[in-house]
């Protein structure tokens, strides 16, 4: 929410409340049926109170109407609250708390008439994630949600988008599902990272790589760039070698760092396309080897910036789940007709982290 106004009207042209050229839209039937995308017959019938107009799109009309600040009282009938549903995993990870904390901001700025509800479910229980996602647990007027990419889920979105139902897919996303996605270019952090092992790891040995699973497309992308630039763009005496799977979970990460290390002596790179850098990092500090290893990891953490200073880890590509979280509201306002303007969605900037600049 700009710093116009606590009220959802303050996006209707007015990114800078300080400025003359900030524009005022009068609450008119046609100018409320234009923010919240429907007929001014609907309007009229909803703000007179005349019925006949699904909840969903009263809510909508109602929704504008005070963004708008109409003067009128509104229809008590009609008073409801568009509600916002956000689900994700995994609540112990930094990364997810950090977007969810997020999403409790934003949603403390916006209009009462406006709900954020945030859940989490488990990771590795698609059915009930895809049970959540297509019977909510009350009416919602949008779906944000950044879960596994599933069959159940799939469907499940499908049903929800085909009602009609905005959905916005944050982090990662399910393939063939017709939903905006917000998030980094999670093949060019890949490709990134490769670029950064390449030039500043100066030995010659292995590279290993590091992936939660194949049930992300995030995961995927990033080892597909990660792979895709050592394919493109080779070094002598610098061989990619392997993808191991730790699922983000600090013992099974653990394990197969361990395999690594001791598969391939030569090994000189670690990219890790996932969590659990603190284990990672914990090997690492204690092995023999640890300064020959040129370590790759995703999000700022307090662990991983102690790491960064240590020269346990080499570089940290973060995504600002903060900036993802925000254009996701952005985004799903626009849809539900509260902000007039369109909101643009190109890739969210993923931010390199040294021990130089931390």
């Amino acid at each position: 929410m700009t710093a116009c106004a606590g009220r959802a009207f303050a996006y209707f042209g007015c990114s800078n409340p300080q400025s003359s050229e900030a524009i005022i839209v009068k609450p008119t039937f046609q100018n409320i049926a234009r923010a919240a995308g429907v007929g001014t017959a609907t309007v009229e019938r909803v703000l007179n109170g005349r019925g006949g107009v699904r909840p969903a799109l009263a809510e909508k009309v109602i929704a504008a109407a005070r963004a708008l600040d109409y003067p009128r009282r509104l229809p008590e009938l009609h008073r409801g609250i568009l509600r916002i549903d956000v689900i994700l995993v995994r609540p112990e990870t930094t990364f997810f708390a950090r977007l969810s904390d997020a999403f409790g901001r934003i949603g403390g700025t916006l209009d009462a008439s406006v709900s954020i509800q945030r859940v989490f479910l488990k990771e590795h229980d698609p059915q009930a994630i895809a049970e959540r996602i297509a019977n909510p647990q009350a009416r919602r007027a949008g779906l944000i949600l950044a879960v596994p990419d599933h069959p159940l889920i799939r469907a499940a979105l499908a049903k929800v988008t085909g009602e009609g139902v905005p959905v916005i897919q944050i982090v990662t996303r399910a393939e063939g599902v017709a939903a905006e996605y917000v998030g980094i270019d999670n093949y060019a952090a890949g490709r990134t990272a490769g670029l950064f092992l390449s030039c500043m790891q100066p030995a010659s040995g292995t590279v290993v790589a590091l992936c939660h699973s194949q049930i992300y497309s995030v995961h995927r992308d990033r080892i597909r760039g990660f792979s895709d630039y050592f394919a493109e763009k080779p070094r002598a005496g610098l061989n990619f070698a392997a993808t191991l799977f730790g699922r983000d979970d600090a013992a099974d990460s653990t394990d197969r760092l361990f395999e690594a290390l001791d598969r391939w002596p030569d090994m000189v790179g670690l990219y890790n396309s996932g969590g659990a850098n603190a284990s990672l990092s914990a090997v690492l500090r204690k092995h023999p080897r640890r300064r020959d290893i040129f370590f790759i990891g995703h999000e700022l953490t307090q662990r991983s910036a102690e790491a960064l200073r240590q020269g346990v880890m080499s570089v940290v590509l973060d995504q600002a789940p903060e900036a993802q979280a925000r254009r996701a509201i952005d985004l799903m306002l626009s849809r539900l007709g509260l902000i007039a303007e369109s909101v643009a969605n190109d890739p969210i900037r993923f931010v390199t982290i040294t021990a130089e600049n931390l």
